[in-house]
């Protein structure tokens, strides 16, 4: 069965001896989702996207009641290969090279093991350290306060 399978609008030929079945298309937002998450998900990462998207992307996940897994991440998709480009915020303390190593290897194995595509290129762009305590202000002046 010779399956086409298009990824990204480009058709790829693959599958096992027999009939065509039909087409399987994977939109370059599914692979900007499964890329995002494997970051979110790797140690060392504080946030990804750069600091307006991330404020933005705050604000539109309260209101709409959900997260957005591929919001600063951008993916270019072939025939058979992606690239990916991503911004993110290191935990201070972190060793950056060696987050950075993690996340490419993160991110290319959820997204040739999903998706079929060989990832070619992760450019990481570190965009900020996060320092534990810094973003929790508003929190500690409510909580903490000496005048009431």
């Amino acid at each position: 069965m010779a399956t086409n399978e298009s990824i990204g609008g480009t058709r790829l030929e693959g599958g096992a001896a027999g009939g065509t079945r039909g087409t399987t298309t994977i939109a370059d937002n599914v692979v900007s989702a499964i890329a995002g998450i494997a970051v979110r998900e790797t140690d060392g990462v504080y946030s990804v996207g750069k600091g307006p998207s991330r404020a933005l992307g705050a604000v539109k996940d309260k209101v709409s009641r959900s997260s957005d897994p591929g919001r600063g991440v951008k993916v270019e998709v072939g025939e058979k290969q992606t690239a990916i480009d991503v911004d993110i915020v290191v935990e201070y303390g972190a060793p950056i090279l060696d987050t950075a190593r993690s996340l490419r290897t993160d991110v290319t194995d959820a997204v040739e093991t999903m998706t079929g595509l060989e990832v070619v290129e992760i450019n990481i762009n570190v965009t900020d350290v996060h320092v534990p305590g810094a973003d929790d202000e508003d929190e500690e002046e409510t909580s903490t306060s000496r005048v009431r």
